[in-house]
């Protein structure tokens, strides 16, 4: 049964750091490119990073206010995606999800993802 499982959001103080993880089963992750995105209450879901098949050698996209404090990378092996998120402001908030895509060139957009993770809420608050 294919799956993705987003974990490790929480409450954390502005400037602080969380590493979110995404746990993939039920297909194989090296075929597949896998985003982030997130969801603040009132706005549309947008992208913030991604990460390219195994075969394109693992690049990585990037939001445009992400780039520079979030990192994402993947372990095919243990099948996890991890987004490292420093530098976390109140702007932030939101609740985090991870999908999968074959579309590398639209990576960051989500209509081009056909499977999702529950979401993991983050929220920055001091």
């Amino acid at each position: 049964q294919l799956q993705l499982v987003a974990s490790g959001g929480g409450l954390v103080q502005p400037g602080g750091s969380l590493r979110l993880s995404c746990v993939a089963s039920g297909f194989s992750l090296n075929d597949y490119a896998i985003g982030w995105f997130r969801q603040a209450p009132g706005k549309e879901r947008e992208g913030i990073a991604s990460i390219s098949r195994t075969s394109r050698g693992g690049m990585t996209k990037y939001g445009g206010s992400m780039k520079g404090r979030f990192t994402i990378s993947r372990d095919n092996v243990k099948m996890i995606v991890y987004l490292q998120m420093n530098h976390l402001q109140p702007d932030d908030t939101a609740v985090y999800y991870c999908a999968r895509t074959t579309n590398w060139w639209n990576a960051l957009d989500r209509q081009w993802y056909d499977a999702w993770g529950q979401g993991t809420q983050v929220t920055v608050s001091s």
